[in-house]
């Protein structure tokens, strides 16, 4: 997978402009608030670019489960499906790499161990020529892309064979313990 991920340090926040960025209503409660913490499902800001409603429902759905299997709390996971021409847009931005890809990661934690507030652009142009050559659905495609970005956040990296190896079957581990089917031990590559 070719994947960019940037940490806090990186990148000056989740602007307006940035790829899922939050809102004012997702701001975190401030220390000591008797707010209680948000459900799963409110801990994701989902932009579905040109995804169908049933691909957006698939896709929030798979989200949903599959944080409940990372070993971070999950404060919040604000996700954005690009096309190419916006995915090569921001690749350029922050890697000055003027190309596509098919995820971009901003890390905006406090800490490594701390709970997880990230933002994950995804390519959907990416994902529909994968999906085709994997035999599944885009947004299955697109459910990789953001658990591969989440897993580069709680400290998977893919920048050797035996670590990217670890990381693709840490992805299908996740897969399938949500009930979605594997993709790396399937013999799929990146």
């Amino acid at each position: 997978m070719n994947t960019t991920i940037l940490s806090t340090t990186e990148s000056p926040g989740s602007d307006a402009e940035e790829p899922g960025s939050s809102t004012s209503g997702d701001v975190p409660p401030e220390p000591g608030s008797t707010r209680r913490p948000a459900e799963p499902e409110n801990r994701i800001d989902l932009s579905p670019g040109d995804l169908s409603d049933s691909a957006i429902v698939r896709l929030r759905d798979g989200l949903q489960d599959v944080i409940q299997h990372l070993p971070r709390v999950i404060e919040r996971v604000g996700v954005r499906v690009m096309n190419d021409d916006e995915m090569t847009g921001l690749h350029a931005r922050w890697k000055d790499a003027p190309s596509t890809t098919d995820v971009v990661t901003f890390d905006l934690s406090d800490s490594s161990d701390g709970p997880l507030r990230v933002d994950i652009a995804v390519c959907l142009d990416e994902a529909n020529r994968q999906a085709a050559s994997r035999n599944h659905q885009p947004e299955d495609e697109l459910l990789l892309y953001v658990v591969h970005g989440l897993l580069h956040c709680c400290g998977h990296d893919d920048t050797s064979e035996a670590a990217s190896a670890a990381m693709h079957a840490e992805e299908d581990r996740l897969l399938i313990a949500i009930g979605r089917e594997p993709v790396y031990s399937r013999g799929e590559q990146s």
